[in-house]
């Protein structure tokens, strides 16, 4: 099979949505210029530097009231934004955060979430996540629209200050198969990270 992804309809749903898996969810927490809180998660967002550490995520579509989506849109306007991690005991939580609401609702209200103060940036943490990396917005890119005119905007940030919860770490590491880190795979479906391997690079 064979398909050019200006021309996806070749099944049922767009495979390509499934062919780069898993891709870990930058569940985002920001803060609008007059304060209010957002949470949303993204399935397309990644680390893209350790030298400087710095993180990426993706923000797609229109909000549904128009304009920029929040997280965008506040990552922007403020500098800042919170990369917290979804884990499979916080998975129905990160999916209500998902939700389409209005823009004065605060979704760690409404996924019952609490706020933790961040030490370098204004942006709440989620308190429930294990790990929290707060951000400096470094740059926002303008990718190429969405067929219809929706936005396709990356944010990249630096990561200032990072949060590991004490029982995450084991022997001196962060101890991932603990912790349970939730990825999104294609169409709904998700995995769960619960087994881990190890592979030394080789020496040529």
């Amino acid at each position: 099979m064979f398909f050019e992804p200006k021309d996806p309809q070749v099944l049922s749903h767009n495979p390509l949505y499934a062919c780069i898996v898993p891709r870990p969810i930058g569940w985002i927490s920001t803060l609008s210029e007059d304060g209010r809180a957002n949470l949303a998660p993204f399935s397309f967002a990644n680390a893209v530097s350790m030298a400087p550490p710095m993180l990426m995520f993706c923000n797609n579509g229109v909000h549904a009231q128009g304009g920029v989506k929040d997280s965008a849109a506040n990552a922007e306007s403020t500098g800042e934004f919170v990369y917290n991690m979804a884990t499979w005991d916080l998975r129905e939580q990160m999916n209500l955060t998902s939700a389409t609401l209005p823009r004065e609702v605060d979704e760690f209200d409404y996924a019952g979430l609490h706020k933790a103060p961040s030490r370098i940036v204004k942006p709440p943490r989620v308190a429930e996540s294990p790990i929290c990396l707060e951000c400096r917005t470094w740059k926002v890119l303008r990718l190429p629209p969405m067929p219809g005119g929706g936005n396709n905007i990356m944010v990249i940030g630096e990561i200032v200050g990072v949060h590991i919860a004490d029982d995450a770490i084991s022997d001196g590491l962060v101890a991932i198969t603990r912790i349970k880190p939730i990825a999104r795979l294609g169409y709904t479906d998700y995995t769960v990270v619960h087994d881990s391997f190890s592979m030394t690079r080789p020496k040529i």
